[in-house]
């Protein structure tokens, strides 16, 4: 292939200066075509996109947040025509010789995923002196083959934005589709002989005072009954996401994860952005075919307490079943219906849209244990874990005797409508049915 027309992706965030020095640089030798896919704020990519634009055979796609360096990576190698090798080069590299594109070409063989500057790293990503058992392959100067590149996990939001991808070469045995090109790792770091590029390393972080991945969420209300029982997933959607607490949650307990929300207010979309690799502002019973073709083969969905607030629950779980990997699972939190408050307030007429423990205006619909159950095998699924939630309520002594009474004059067992009135929520973890579990 010639050299020259090799595309090359360059992630850019808040750094008008740099982005200007890796295209006057980068043009002293090479006219191929370039994107800069941006995550700066609005005020800043407006003086970024006149920067991009003097030179030619240059796309400039701004998102209008931050959408980091792994996300940004991930949306290109997703929607951007590319084929064959592909040149990804961090936003503070600057090209000092020709002969770069050459010599990484000379190195990528058929097959290979890519080729660059190898690191050792931990489990976690993380630098051990050169002697973690992982070989990460750094993303600052590296040469992919991109339809190998798509048979694996994506970049994700995290200070090592391949590492996901790099634990599944290194859990499938196959180091061998990365290689490693000396020059590169002697080129990063502030030394005085360069060989084709200068990258003195955190770029970014002097300029703009970091990467901000670990901003605090707007909110503060966590289900940490949703949390506890969600297990560790390398790809997970999560449905109404809200501002992104529990995406912030979720993330600090499993890191290494690809984790996708979708959230119908712009608002708390743009809020919750920080704390997921991305986030689609549309409705999830209306989805854009992008979401759809992104969510994929995820191997977790997560849905708290939105089930209810659906025009069409039904429709939806039979969707995310339909998308879910094989052997993936759903964790839901459902609030009980049967709830003693609740009869009580039944009973009495005066169940009022806002009050505790009625409805909102946004619930269409209700459930019980016994309709949460069948709402999930009717739509394809088993349960396989989960819990009552219930609270420390005292007073509830003084109903669960009629509600006794009154499942016994039905000629229902008094004992398993109390149990049924405890719980506020139930927790379910469900995955889909197969003949051996159905």
């Amino acid at each position: 292939m010639n050299p020259h027309q090799i595309p090359i992706i360059a992630v850019s965030y808040n750094a008008p200066d740099l982005i200007a020095a890796l295209l006057r640089t980068l043009r002293q030798f090479y006219p191929n075509p370039v994107y800069v896919i941006d995550g700066s704020q609005p005020d800043i990519a407006a003086q970024i996109q006149p920067i991009v634009a003097a030179y030619d055979n240059t796309q400039f796609i701004p998102f209008g947040y931050n959408i980091h360096h792994g996300p940004g990576m991930a949306w290109a190698v997703r929607h951007l025509p590319l084929s064959g090798p592909v040149l990804f080069l961090d936003s503070d590299v600057e090209v000092v010789n020709n002969g770069l594109i050459e010599s990484l070409l000379a190195q990528l063989q058929p097959g290979m995923w890519g080729v660059g500057s190898i690191h050792q790293v931990t489990y976690e990503g993380h630098d051990q002196h050169e002697d973690g058992p992982v070989a990460y392959l750094h993303p600052a100067c590296m040469l992919v083959n991109i339809e190998v590149m798509r048979q694996w996990p994506m970049p994700i939001k995290h200070g090592a934005p391949l590492v996901q991808t790099m634990l599944a070469l290194h859990h499938a045995g196959r180091r061998d589709l990365i290689g490693h090109v000396e020059w590169v790792k002697q080129d990063f770091g502030r030394n005085e002989t360069r060989h084709y590029i200068k990258h003195d390393w955190m770029g970014t972080v002097l300029r703009t005072g970091g990467y901000h991945y670990d901003l605090p969420s707007a909110g503060s209300e966590l289900n940490s009954y949703l949390l506890h029982f969600a297990p560790g997933a390398a790809r997970v959607v999560e449905v109404g996401c809200g501002d992104g607490t529990f995406a912030k949650a979720y993330r600090a307990r499993f890191p290494i994860c690809n984790y996708t929300a979708i959230e119908r207010d712009a608002r708390l979309a743009g809020l919750a952005r920080p704390h997921c690799d991305f986030v689609y502002a549309e409705d999830v019973e209306q989805p854009s075919a992008d979401f759809l073709a992104h969510v994929r083969g995820a191997d977790l969905w997560v849905l708290g307490d939105v089930l209810g607030a659906m025009n069409d629950p039904w429709a939806l779980l039979t969707a995310i079943r339909s998308a879910l990997a094989p052997g993936g699972k759903l964790v839901a939190s459902v609030r009980n219906f049967q709830h003693w408050r609740m009869q009580a307030r039944l009973s009495l007429g005066d169940l009022k849209y806002g009050s505790d423990p009625g409805l909102t205006r946004a619930d269409r619909h209700v459930f019980t244990r016994g309709s949460a159950l069948a709402l999930f095998q009717e739509c394809g699924f088993t349960v396989v874990g989960g819990a009552p939630m219930t609270h420390n309520e005292p007073e509830r002594e003084r109903f669960l005797p009629a509600i006794a009474a009154l499942a016994a004059a039905s000629g229902n067992p008094p004992e398993a409508a109390v149990q049924d009135a405890l719980p506020w929520q139930y927790v379910l973890v469900a995955e889909a049915a197969t003949p051996e579990n159905a």
